[in-house]
């Protein structure tokens, strides 16, 4: 074939659109072939996926912080219940009691405290009218001195009693406390493990668990990141998530945690990060369902995208693309942006329309 045939062959190659392969010399090196792209405006979404399988993110085990019977439960399991709701409680009788006794004692203490401090103004007075007596003796002065330290003694034996009171009042309202279980948050009753009539021992090391609460409007999912993707991930990121069992369920969370500690698996270094998320109602999602997570870490609106295969690199490494002008080929250097492997955001370089050359190679 004559030199002048060899060049025209090759420029018919490099119009072709689609995936038409050229190889006018029939050698053994792999056939390239072309593809003319659209530079086009779009939006771009960098994301990294894992899986995991659901859990609740808030629950907590309730017990009674003092011993006794148990004289009401006042749900059942799979109750839904708000957010300060007596739930259980045992037999209160004695600690009101003690209470009261506590209480009283408080009161007298305090009006015995009152009545020192009246002895003690009196025998102040007392002294004073006798140091104002010009003939006043020694011994009557001395005794009034005495009769003076005598009731500030007895005001601080009786402060020292209100004190030990209002502890005996403070103990045994704490013990009254301890005696009701309240839900700390809007939930529903996960387990029941008392009845009533049930003798509950005074805790020790741990106090027996009589309620499991959970909170079903928040979960969360945790899933197993690899250690490449982790430097890009933040808190607060967002997540579409899709559960197995439930794929027509949109879902979308954040990212709440990240560990930092690492895990191996397979060889693989991954970290665990865990994704909070909303619960719709009546959505039939259960702890322990298996889903999968894309976790935004890049996200732009209406950016210029090119095909990654597009970018090539120039001899200093810098970004480059071939493209089509006038039915010619030129390289034209390019600033690049975000990518998800697929497509590319362009800075700088090209322009909206303009068409560049991507190439794969064949065997």
């Amino acid at each position: 074939m004559k030199s002048w045939q060899i060049v025209t062959v090759l420029s018919l190659c490099l119009v072709l659109v689609g995936a038409m392969a050229c190889n006018p010399f029939g050698g053994g090196e792999p056939e390239v072939s072309q593809q003319l792209v659209e530079v086009v405006r779009g939006d771009l979404t960098v994301s990294v996926s894992g899986s995991g399988s659901l859990d609740v993110s808030s629950e907590v085990s309730l017990a009674f912080g003092s011993g006794g019977k148990v004289d009401k439960i006042n749900i059942e399991e799979g109750d839904k219940v708000s957010k300060g709701d007596v739930l259980a409680q045992l037999d209160t009788s004695s600690l009101e009691l003690a209470l009261t006794q506590a209480e009283v004692a408080l009161v007298q203490a305090e009006v015995a405290l009152v009545q020192a401090e009246v002895a003690r103004d009196q025998a102040e007075y007392d002294l004073n009218q006798l140091k104002d007596v010009l003939h006043a003796s020694y011994d009557r002065i001395k005794i009034a001195e005495l009769q003076l330290e005598l009731t500030g003694l007895q005001i601080e034996l009786t402060e020292s009693q209100i004190e030990a009171a209002e502890q005996s009042v403070a103990q045994a309202q704490k013990q009254l406390e301890e005696a009701i279980i309240t839900a700390p948050f809007d939930g529903v009753v996960a387990s029941v493990y008392a009845d009533e009539g049930d003798i509950i021992p005074p805790p020790t090391m741990a106090a027996k668990e009589i309620i499991h609460l959970i909170d079903l409007t928040t979960m969360e999912l945790k899933v197993e990141v690899d250690e490449i993707d982790i430097p890009g991930m933040e808190p607060n990121q967002r997540a579409i998530i899709e559960v197995d069992a439930l794929p027509a369920l949109p879902l979308e969370g954040k990212v709440s945690s990240i560990s930092l500690l690492p895990a191996e698996e397979a060889g693989v270094i991954v970290y665990d990060v865990k994704i909070e998320f909303h619960v719709p109602e009546g959505t039939g999602l259960r702890a322990g369902m298996s889903a999968t997570a894309d976790i935004i870490i890049y996200e732009k609106n209406n950016v210029l995208l090119a095909p990654s295969r597009a970018i090539k690199q120039d001899s200093q490494g810098n970004p480059v693309v071939k493209v089509m002008v006038d039915e010619e080929i030129e390289e034209r250097p390019v600033v690049t942006g975000i990518s998800d492997g697929f497509q590319t955001e362009i800075v700088d370089g090209l322009k909206e329309g303009e068409v560049v050359v991507v190439e794969r190679r064949g065997g």
